[in-house]
Order: C-alpha cells, then structure tokens, then sequence
C-alpha cells in the first residue's frame, strides 16, 4: 500500500495540476483532502486486481486515482454539519471547517466528476473498446450512486436510533443492507474496475466481486470497533457513532461478537482468491490487513 500511495498520489497531483478554467480556490479545497493521509485502500484494489488479471498496475493508475478522489469527496460530504457533523478527519480540520460549508460540497463535487474524467482518460489510454468503457463508468457509477455508496449513507441516517425500536434479527439485516452499500459498494467497483481495465473474464470478474462483499463488509465492522475500542489519535477523528446514537456492528453484537464476525469475512474473501492463485498474494494480505489495522 505504501508502494501504491507513491504512485497514486503522483497520478492525482497531474490530474489535479493547475489549468486557466480551474479557479485555483477550489483546487486547493479539493487537495486538502485528497492529500491528507489516508490508507488509499481503494486504489491498491484498483490495482491489485488489474495484475490479478493480467494488466500492469502502472496502466491502471488512472482508475486507481479517480476511485479515491470518488472516497474522498464521500468524507468531505460525510462529515458536512448535516451530516456526521465532524471536526477531524484524518488528524487534520476538516474541510468544511477549513474551506466553508459551500466550498466543501463544491470540493466534493469537483471530486467526484474529476473521478469520471480520470476514468475515461484511463479507457482511451488502454484503447478500450466502446462497450469496455461504457461498463467501467457504469460499474464505477453504480458503485458510487443511489444504489450504492450514497444510497447507504441515506439508510445510514435512517439507522440512527433504529437499535432501540426494532428486535436484534431485524437490526442485523438493515445493518448489513446498509453497510454493504455504503462501504462495500465502492469497494467492490475499485475491484471491478482494475478487472475491466484488464480484459478479465466474468468470471473472475465475479470471483473479484464476491471478495469485495466479504471485505467490504469485515472493513466496516474494523471502522466500528475501532469507533469504539481505537486510539483517536493513531485514528485523526473523534469518533462520533454512540454521540449520533448509529446502528452499528459493535453496538449490535459488541466488541467481541464484531470481531468474529469479521474473521469469518476475512476467511470466506480468502476462499474467492483461489482461481487467481499466488498472483492474489497482496489481496490476500489485505483481507488480513483491514480486521488487523488499528487505524
């Protein structure tokens, strides 16, 4: 990941550099958050999975690069007053308290169009085929809209205080419906994508996607637990899901009981590498990685 960061951050900063249209106000809004930390998970996936499937990481950077701006303007959004309300992210202000309410939600914006730009620059760098490149916006979009990242976040807000109305089984489901859209989603399209860009067949595209949910899903329980058991400093934010009174993992099951459930997606992602064999080994890491991190 630190290997990938380097590479990925080089991309962002030519796809972010100045241009006579781009007021350099919102530049700089949009590149304070790009740039401050972060584990760009996203993008290794990106990667990982287009050399799990035959096409060099290096050809991949762009996609790589637009599936993080996509995370990122979801956190400068995420964290906005009407929102989480928060006041860190990563150890820094964020960016609404740094830039103003109007100027995030246009760094956001910015963001996430800049993303779709990257990604269409990445197809006709690959000389993708037109149907190829129809499907990687499509699968990058579908990842990040209304039945995916953002329709999560909308089931999110509707989880607040939800744990104390409905019996346990019934906050299980909407748990996971919520979780596999909001984290999952955008995690499976980083997969998928890095698949597409490399001509991959369906069925390893499936197999990639079917890692996804399992990892997507065990990294929101981690972000739970560690809500609530994390050092807030190694984390840069305050921790806010019992102050909002959110549904989440640790307080449905405690520490404990998300943990293991989060075990038992590591282990079932590991199982849907099998095909790729030793060409998954950093994807295999990663699954570890994300239910061991402590940030």
């Amino acid at each position: 990941m630190e290997k990938n960061t380097a590479a990925v951050d080089a991309a962002m900063e030519k796809l972010l550099s100045p241009t006579p249209d781009l007021p350099e106000s919102i530049r700089k809004a949009m590149r304070y958050s790009l740039f401050a930390g972060g584990k760009r998970l996203r993008p290794t996936l990106v990667l990982e999975a287009a050399e799990c499937c035959g096409l060099s990481p290096k050809k991949a950077l762009k996609t790589a690069a637009a599936l993080e701006m996509i995370h990122t303007y979801s956190l400068i959004h995420d964290d906005l007053p009407a929102m989480d309300d928060d006041d860190l992210r990563r150890g820094k202000p964020t960016n609404h308290k740094v830039f103003g309410e109007a100027m995030a939600i246009l760094a956001g914006d910015g963001l996430l169009t800049k993303a779709f730009e990257a990604a269409a620059e990445n197809a006709a760098d690959l000389k993708l085929k037109g149907r190829e490149t129809a499907e990687l916006v499509r699968l990058i979009a579908f990842g990040a809209g209304g039945e995916g990242m953002v329709g999560g976040q909308v089931a999110d807000l509707a989880a607040e205080g939800m744990s104390k109305k409905i019996s346990k089984a019934a906050a299980a489901k909407v748990l996971e419906a919520v979780h596999r859209r909001k984290t999952g989603a955008l995690i499976i399209a980083s997969l998928d994508a890095g698949a597409v860009l490399a001509g991959a067949s369906d069925a390893k595209r499936d197999a990639l996607r079917s890692y996804g949910e399992c990892v997507g899903l065990a990294f929101q329980i981690a972000d739970d637990v560690l809500d609530v058991v994390g050092d807030k400093k190694k984390l840069g934010k305050r921790g806010s899901d019992r102050d909002n009174d959110k549904l989440t993992y640790a307080s449905l099951y405690g520490v404990d009981g998300a943990r293991a459930k989060a075990r038992a997606l590591v282990e079932m992602a590991h199982a849907h590498l099998k095909p790729f064999g030793a060409r998954a080994s950093v994807l295999h890491d990663l699954a570890d990685y994300i239910i061991e991190r402590d940030k």
